[in-house]
């Protein structure tokens, strides 16, 4: 089965999750959407957000490598199969870049 972590779409955090996918899923989200080193007592979770100020077409690049990585390390559960972005106009000008995300969960989980 696969699933989507849409950047683009606003989450609540649940403590309780009641499946290991939901807890896969918040954790995914939440290692996209933290800047590494902002997490107190955490640093190491999250991306490096130093891409922001390279051109486009090298950010998205990074980002791809960025996330296969930082999702590999830090939620091994989850097997990334697939990433591609948001794109239009008004995001390329202004530098924005939406991530989608699509995994699936590792066999040991399933």
């Amino acid at each position: 089965m696969i699933y989507t972590v849409d950047t683009t779409q606003q989450s609540n955090i649940d403590f309780a999750p009641e499946t290991i996918a939901e807890e896969i899923a918040q954790n995914v989200r939440t290692i996209l959407m933290t800047p590494q080193g902002s997490a107190p007592l955490a640093r190491s979770i999250g991306l490096d957000y130093g891409i922001v100020d390279e051109p486009y077409s090298f950010a998205k690049t990074r980002i791809i490598s960025e996330i296969m990585s930082a999702v590999a390390e830090q939620e091994p559960r989850a097997q990334i199969t697939d990433i591609f972005f948001k794109d239009d106009l008004i995001d390329a000008l202004t530098g924005r870049i939406l991530a989608v995300v699509q995994y699936s969960l590792n066999e040991e989980v399933m």
